[in-house]
């Protein structure tokens, strides 16, 4: 279970002094479009949200760890899964509300309920179950040992370069990119890597959300992960390919 006071862990992943104070949140809304009730939506015999709660207990590195929803369905789900259940007010719960404003409001009201003021807040987004607890320990020590303001995961989208990507305007083909012609970028191998964040963590001081309502900050570094693990659950196609390699993990 996800408690309020856990030891750092001790070894070779071992993140900063053990003395931060840090968050860890999923933002999960209860109007999902496109796979309606998706974060609970079962996936090989699961709640979709199960994976990121477990692999985020798994770190033994949050101080809390919450899940924030407008739904009383997924914060029954998730605190039998060890989450604390915060629920959101209306203002915070329609589709515009930019999610930047929801986890702002979140931070500051968890801090007061549990008394404390974080160091770190990490963003674990449950659309990415393929998302390891190796994957958030790694980018929470590169957090802290850079003293970046965020660390965020991305994946390599080389295949996708956008070299290759193209608009039509009145039925003709034209490089999307006009700084990246394709006709002078030469073979796939031999071109610049190319990253997408790919929406399985966010990590990141405190202050840099607090203070400048921003996930990112001046100094944003990346944590590369495999094209496997970043699988991100949008369409029913994601929904799938995500169930299929869950399945070979055993």
């Amino acid at each position: 279970m996800i408690t309020k006071n856990v030891k750092p862990i001790q070894e070779k992943f071992m993140v900063g002094d053990g003395m931060d104070k840090i968050l860890g949140i999923i933002q999960a809304r209860g109007g999902s479009k496109g796979i309606p009730k998706k974060n609970i939506k079962e996936i090989n015999g699961k709640p979709l949200i199960s994976y990121t709660i477990e692999e985020a207990n798994k770190t033994k590195l949050f101080h809390n760890f919450v899940v924030s929803s407008d739904d009383i369905e997924i914060l029954d789900v998730s605190k039998s899964y060890g989450a604390y259940p915060l629920q959101r007010p209306d203002e915070l719960s329609g589709d515009t509300v930019l999610s930047v404003d929801s986890l702002h409001w979140a931070v500051l009201e968890c801090e007061k309920i549990f008394n404390i003021k974080y160091d770190y807040v990490v963003e674990l987004p449950c659309v990415c179950p393929l998302r390891k607890d190796i994957h958030i320990k790694e980018a929470v020590n590169k957090l802290i040992k850079t003293g970046a303001d965020s660390v965020i995961s991305v994946n390599d989208m080389t295949d996708k370069h956008p070299t290759r990507m193209k608009r039509i305007i009145d039925d003709k083909i034209e490089d999307f990119c006009s700084e990246y012609p394709e006709g002078d970028a030469g073979r796939r191998q031999d071109l610049e890597p190319c990253y997408i964040r790919n929406g399985g963590i966010y990590s990141m001081k405190r202050d840099t959300l607090i203070n400048d309502f921003t996930r990112h900050g001046e100094d944003s570094r990346p944590y590369v992960m495999g094209n496997l693990n970043s699988v991100n659950i949008d369409t029913m196609i994601d929904f799938k390919l995500a169930e299929v390699l869950l399945k070979d993990e055993g």
